[in-house]
């Protein structure tokens, strides 16, 4: 389990690595071909960061009705 969390830590950091150069980049003068490409491949990278982040680090908080009946239950 630790070495699958540390393997997608890694993943994690490559990904933000790779989002920090891209929008670096965008600062820069490039041609209309150049910065069609790497805003697509910034979107790629955001994506699939999310996409990791969210497998790695679910995060489910109880809806309105789950805390009810929850509540109701314990009585």
């Amino acid at each position: 389990m630790t070495s699958m969390i540390d393997e997608n830590l890694s993943r994690l950091r490559a990904h933000r690595n790779n989002i920090h150069r891209y929008r670096r980049l965008l600062k820069t003068e490039l041609t209309d071909l150049e910065r069609t490409y790497v805003e697509r491949r910034l979107m790629e990278e955001e994506a699939a960061m999310q996409a990791l982040s969210n497998s790695t680090f679910p995060l489910t908080l109880p809806t309105k009705l789950d805390a009810t009946i929850s509540d109701s239950s314990r009585r």
